[in-house]
């Protein structure tokens, strides 16, 4: 009986059929060729070239087991790694997903029986964390890769630097308290009797009261917020009109000795621009620029604000002047710094993610000073930020 003609119904059963899996039972794993039928398998099992093949295979029994194997078990283990990861997945799950390919080596032709047999010799051997449960077997995959355990080991002493500076740090605070106490039981005040030569000698009380300008005031305020400003730390002369600031300012070459507090501070706010530094800065709310030539000329320098950020390096921002909506990555964007006065966003350094007001501007230095507007450190003045660490907030009422 000839092919039937291409196009016909029976021409489309047979492809439909030829595509999709078949039944195990009628599949040659030496000759890797799949019957559709029992007559067929039988016809294949009497076939010269199915004899040959078996002649081959039983010369070497051991070598064929082996690669049947390790073949197996290549591909269950690859297909477990690539989509399920080190998460614990149901065994035969995984086992659909591996047959789905038509040409796949199957089991029966490999030393384990069943799937419940390979799953309990992958467990034995360690390449896999297996357990029962009354749904079946689950397997979870152990990554021996070096460079997945180099990283899991960095991560480790990084976690454990961690732990030890806040450790340390603790302890220098127990320290400084019991150093504050000792210093407190240690004083104390003298108390003298006051004693006038005769009645008719007066005492004078002369309290001199200075009027001070408001600018003065606020100098006076600002300097007083911020223990450690760098200027005022290095002995600098400050801005104030207070005469003993001034004084104190005017003696050159003298440094200013940081008190217990003002240490603890110090330490604390480079611990945090340490921990809060990273390498991403995207927030909703901000407006930013483009800086990306390849977007044409149309967006080149136009500035927009992120109305969403659908992971940590890429951002979705909708233009100002046009209104369009763009997927950029944060290599394509840069910080707007707006004029003084105006309220910002902290996005990266020690005070990430608190709202400021842009107080001074640096165009030398590139940097600005800044007071926190809100939260528990709201009034504190923080000078010599980085552009790049602020960006000018969207529609802010004032």
């Amino acid at each position: 009986m000839g092919k039937h003609e291409v196009g016909t119904p029976k021409y489309i059963a047979n492809r439909i059929k030829a595509k999709g899996l078949q039944k195990l039972r009628w599949y040659c794993q030496m000759c890797e060729k799949q019957c559709r039928d029992e007559n067929g398998f039988r016809c294949h099992m009497s076939s010269e070239s199915h004899q040959r093949q078996l002649l081959l295979f039983a010369d070497n029994t051991d070598k064929y087991i082996n690669n049947f194997n390790k073949e197996f078990e290549s591909g269950f283990l690859e297909l477990l790694k690539r989509q399920f990861g080190t998460k614990r997945v149901h065994a035969n799950r995984v086992y659909q997903d591996y047959i789905a390919d038509r040409y796949h080596l199957h089991m029966n032709c490999t030393q384990w029986e069943t799937l419940t047999d390979f799953v309990k010799w992958l467990g034995r051997e360690g390449k896999c964390k297996v357990d029962e449960t009354e749904k079946g077997w689950h397997v979870q995959y152990i990554d021996h890769d070096p460079e997945t355990i180099a990283m899991q080991e960095a991560l480790g002493r990084k976690e454990k630097l961690d732990r030890d500076d806040q450790e340390k740090m603790m302890a220098f605070i127990e320290n400084q308290i019991e150093k504050g106490k000792e210093f407190s039981k240690n004083y104390t005040p003298v108390y003298a009797e006051f004693v006038r030569p005769s009645e008719e000698y007066k005492v004078v009380v002369n309290l001199k009261v200075e009027t001070k300008s408001d600018e003065d005031m606020k100098n006076n305020n600002l300097l007083a917020s911020n223990s450690l400003k760098n200027d005022y730390k290095r002995g600098g002369c400050s801005s104030s009109g207070n005469s003993k600031v001034s004084k104190n300012c005017g003696r050159r070459g003298e440094k200013r000795t940081l008190s217990a507090l003002d240490e603890i501070i110090k330490d604390e706010e480079n611990k945090k621009a340490h921990i809060n530094r990273k390498d991403y800065w995207l927030v909703e709310g901000i407006v930013v620029k483009v800086i990306a030539k390849s977007l044409g000329e149309k967006y080149y320098t136009k500035k927009g604000v992120v109305t969403g950020v659908p992971d940590r390096y890429a951002a979705t921002v909708t233009m100002l002047d046009s209104g369009h909506k763009l997927k950029l990555d944060q290599e394509h964007l840069e910080t707007v710094i707006p004029a003084i006065g105006r309220p910002v966003r902290v996005v990266n350094g020690a005070y990430r993610g608190c709202s400021a007001i842009l107080r001074e501007l640096d165009q030398k230095k590139f940097c600005v000073t800044i007071e926190i507007s809100s939260g528990p450190l709201k009034g504190r003045i923080v000078d010599r930020v980085e552009y790049g660490d602020i960006c000018k907030l969207h529609n802010v009422d004032m």
